[in-house]
């Protein structure tokens, strides 16, 4: 689970009556992009979304899988039928009651391969979905799939949407949730409005105005100016600061999200794994995860959730060595300064640059010549995502807690996120095999020794958890409620405005 620190006092929040009204003006430190759940695979549009659509199921703050949008939900003995009962009242957004039909409607439109949905491979063995009654939604597997209520349990699989909505979605997100959409000017601002027939009560706030800021000192200039109510991802070398400030609220919590270094295998170097590996042993990950970072976080050789029952506790980073770097790339082929690598970094992530810079001159050291291409998200999108042209880049993963999401989709051969054309056998068959392992200590197991793989084969070079910061002024209330479980999605159903 997520782990929560915050300097707003409990007492203090025990004893104050929420109102309603008010809008709240956030600096988002990230640009939206597709506004369709099915489709969008940021972090940054699913922080927005969170707040549009609801999903058949939750989770609690263990992380345990909750009713949301069903009322009630019951797995057969075989595990192989899942019958949901909806909650009655549920209103979409645009006045139509919530029914069985668009339950079968919005996961037949995820598992459909015309969609394009980053989740399709939750519904890949989903044989029927038969609505009996208009609050009645039963679904039938082929084979077993273990993880199957965890994945509806994230909005991106489990959102219901209206009956035929999904053409509009991209421009006009419509679900159940607490908040309509209003509009979205690209780049700038995506307003919501607070909807009243919510089926879990109003909300207290009029409206969220997500405005995008990018650049963290305007962000952090914006906040302390009275411009925002509320920023997060305060800039990593100002969070000392503002936790002294007393004008100011400061909310932390460990983990927001993973951080690794990709090597796109389809580049010849990277198809030999001594040379994944002597490039892991280049980095000396403590010390880069101080300059970068300014401790904000910790390190970790995996990218399983650092409290989960499947986080592999017997890995241990690769030490630093340059010299035994310099040796695995000659014997693979490589003496020194025959090697020329360009590392693509966005922007979007200002600490992500920072850690090109400081590897730059590891890199020199061990013969690497490592030169560094900065680019905006959505070029960053583009290239490295879409269309995987890159050699060597960095990204952050958020929401990631349960384990199928994670190692199915990003290092499946099929995965929706491995953009690093990684194909591993031994993790296909692993993460196949977890699927239909319905122990939940077993299936942990498995999942350990797909780290371990990822691990011997540096597949990718995992660095770190990094910590989650909010900032806001002091007439932000309810700010215990904002980060969801996941430690990543922000909802602000229950947030209020103090006169």
């Amino acid at each position: 689970m997520a782990i929560f620190g915050t300097a707003i006092p409990q007492a203090v929040l025990a004893q104050e009556t929420p109102v309603t009204g008010g809008t709240l003006i956030w600096g988002h430190s990230e640009t939206t992009q597709n506004l369709d759940i099915h489709q969008t695979g940021t972090a940054s549009s699913s922080r927005v979304l969170q707040n549009v659509h609801s999903s058949l199921v939750t989770v609690d703050a263990d992380l345990n899988v909750i009713p949301d949008l069903a009322e009630s939900f019951e797995v057969s003995t075989d595990g192989l039928t899942y019958t949901f009962k909806l909650r009655p009242g549920v209103t979409f957004h645009n006045g139509a009651a919530m029914t069985s039909a668009d339950v079968k409607y919005s996961f037949e439109r995820c598992k459909d391969p015309a969609t394009g949905a980053v989740n399709f491979e939750v519904f890949n063995n989903v044989a029927s979905i038969d609505t009996p009654d208009d609050l009645t939604v039963v679904i039938t597997m082929s084979s077993i799939n273990a993880p199957f209520l965890s994945r509806l349990a994230e909005n991106g699989a489990g959102a219901i949407m209206p009956v035929e909505s999904g053409p509009t979605q991209g421009t006009n997100p419509m679900g159940a949730g607490p908040f309509k959409f209003v509009r979205y000017e690209v780049g700038t601002v995506v307003e919501l409005a607070r909807f009243d027939d919510y089926w879990n009560g109003p909300a207290f706030l009029d409206g969220v105005l997500a405005r995008e800021i990018t650049e963290p000192t305007t962000r952090l200039t914006g906040l302390r100016t009275g411009e925002l109510h509320m920023i997060n991802d305060i800039p990593l070398d100002r969070v000392s600061e503002l936790q002294g400030d007393a004008s100011l609220q400061v909310k932390t919590w460990f983990p927001l999200n993973f951080d690794f270094i990709n090597m796109n295998h389809t580049y010849p170097p990277f198809q030999d794994a001594r040379v994944r590996v002597a490039f892991d042993m280049i980095i000396d990950k403590e010390a880069l995860m101080q300059g970068a970072l300014w401790g904000q976080g910790a390190t970790s050789p995996s990218a399983s959730f650092p409290t989960g029952a499947a986080f592999n506790k017997s890995l241990v980073q690769r030490p630093q060595d340059i010299e035994g770097a310099k040796a695995l790339l000659a014997e693979a082929g490589h003496p020194e300064g025959s090697l020329n690598i360009v590392f693509k970094a966005t922007t979007n992530y200002p600490y992500h640059i920072e850690t090109a810079q400081i590897l730059v001159e590891w890199f020199r050291m061990a013969g690497v010549n490592l030169t560094i291409e900065q680019l905006t998200w959505a070029d960053w999108l583009s290239q490295c995502w879409v269309d995987k042209d890159y050699q060597m880049t960095m990204m952050n993963f958020f929401t990631l807690w349960e384990s199928d999401f994670l190692y199915y989709s990003v290092w499946n051969s099929k995965g929706a996120y491995n953009y690093r054309a990684i194909n591993d056998p031994i993790i296909d068959q692993l993460t196949e095999q977890a699927r239909i392992t319905v122990d939940n200590a077993a299936r942990a197991d498995v999942y350990k020794q797909v780290q371990q793989q990822i691990w011997d084969q540096s597949h990718d070079i995992i660095l770190w958890f990094r910590n989650g910061t909010i900032g806001a002024q002091p007439s932000v209330k309810g700010l215990d409620s904002v980060v969801h479980p996941n430690g990543s999605n922000l909802n602000f159903h229950k947030v209020w405005l103090a006169a």
